[in-house]
């Protein structure tokens, strides 16, 4: 029996009654609030600062930069040496990034080097923290809920994503020094969320009998799986990149039309993607068929009237339909985000669960240099084609998923 599933672990969970879980769920939430807090920061930055509309996507788009080696590395050394050792230190490093955030005066250096800081925490919470929410969702820690691991990761992150944003924008709009409290608000969330984390049990111990060299632990034999390559591969940049067109693309275009409030709808539009999206995933596992591919195909088929929807928003230049979209975008968002995972967690064997989710991630965040890509190119296509663009895309994406289902299908009944 390993040390964290021994009775002595599993007594000492209980006594502390929090699930152990919701424990871990805690340095999520934390992480994930300080990873959007930026967002609906970009109006002010573009307003007070003079930083361009390129400039300011960059710094959107630059803890990606962060995200991808934390996510990559993170992943697949805690498959070998446990989960704790991994996530722990995110809240810190989260907290880093926040308080870097909050000295950098509009400096884009500074702000680089914090957005790089929360990447870094991020990219570790949501590998690490999702393969861990996963296995303290089933027995012997919560039995009860075996299934659940992947919704609930994802409510932790969508939630602090959304809290995140709309708090920062609320502080930003209303309260005194805009480019600093909203960052300290997160400072002292990390702090307490590490604190809560402390006593989360570790259920992937490291198996000392486990050899091998480090290096062959960083490869992640499942990501070569077909059916990873032809369902979630397809599918992955879009998660990301649907949430990040309601809530930078569309605030900025619409800031001449809520003048003196452009931070607070910049929230707004957060809030309410990621609120549809935090909907949308509580229904995800209804829609999702194991074996099958309608979740999947169901999450990317509802990014095309999303991005309709945005398009039609760049037309008109209508807050009411920007509002509008963003619900639609954040219900793609929501269901592509829960159908990944659930596939994912399908997939990967029990050695390389993190790491799987870990490329997953890597691949989704690739939707983030959306804002950047599409502000560089917007002058000579413009918005509203490009929007009609991505719906297209988004429609050719759910047709390719599908068929390389049913390819999949019939090489098993060939086999």
């Amino acid at each position: 029996m390993s040390a964290a599933t021994t009775p002595i672990a599993i007594a000492d969970a209980a006594r502390h009654r929090t699930k152990p879980w919701l424990r871990a769920a805690a340095a999520l939430f934390a992480v994930a609030w300080g990873g959007n807090e930026f967002t609906p920061l970009l109006v002010t930055y573009r307003l007070h600062d003079n930083l361009g509309a390129l400039t300011v996507n960059v710094l959107l788009g630059a803890y990606v930069i962060g995200i991808v080696p934390a996510l990559l590395l993170g992943g697949p050394l805690s498959d070998r040496f446990g989960r704790r050792p991994l996530l722990l230190p995110a809240p810190l490093i989260a907290l880093a990034g926040s308080a870097v955030l909050a000295a950098a005066a509009g400096e884009p250096v500074l702000l680089f080097a914090g957005r790089v800081l929360s990447g870094v925490a991020l990219g570790l919470v949501m590998a690490v923290g999702t393969a861990w929410i996963k296995e303290l969702s089933e027995a012997p820690f919560d039995a009860s809920a075996s299934g659940s691991g992947a919704r609930r990761a994802a409510l932790s992150l969508t939630t602090g994503f959304a809290l995140g944003a709309a708090v920062a924008a609320a502080l930003a709009q209303f309260a005194p020094l805009p480019e600093v409290l909203p960052y300290l608000v997160n400072v002292a969330l990390c702090a307490a969320s590490f604190a809560f984390a402390l006593r989360t049990p570790e259920s992937h111990p490291r198996d000392p009998a486990r050899g091998g060299r480090l290096r062959d632990d960083l490869r992640i034999p499942s990501a070569s799986h077909r059916r990873f390559l032809g369902v979630v591969a397809p599918m992955s940049p879009w998660v990301f990149g649907t949430a990040a067109s309601a809530y930078a693309i569309l605030p900025a275009l619409l800031v001449d039309r809520v003048a003196g409030f452009e931070v607070g709808f910049a929230g707004l539009m957060c809030l309410v993607s990621l609120g549809c999206g935090v909907g949308a995933q509580t229904l995800a596992r209804r829609i999702d068929l194991p074996g099958g591919c309608r979740g999947v195909t169901a999450a990317l088929a509802a990014v095309v009237p999303g991005m309709l929807l945005a398009a039609a928003t760049a037309l008109t230049w209508s807050v009411a339909l920007a509002l509008v979209a963003a619900a639609a975008l954040g219900i793609g968002y929501g269901l592509l985000l829960v159908g990944g995972l659930m596939e994912v967690q399908r997939i990967a064997g029990p050695d390389d669960l993190a790491g799987l989710t870990a490329v997953f991630y890597s691949l989704s965040y690739v939707g983030f240099f959306v804002p950047a890509v599409l502000a560089a190119i917007s002058p000579v296509i413009g918005y509203p084609t490009l929007f009609v663009a991505g719906a297209v895309i988004a429609a050719l994406s759910a047709a390719l998923v599908w068929r390389a289902h049913v390819n999949g299908k019939r090489r098993a009944l060939a086999a």
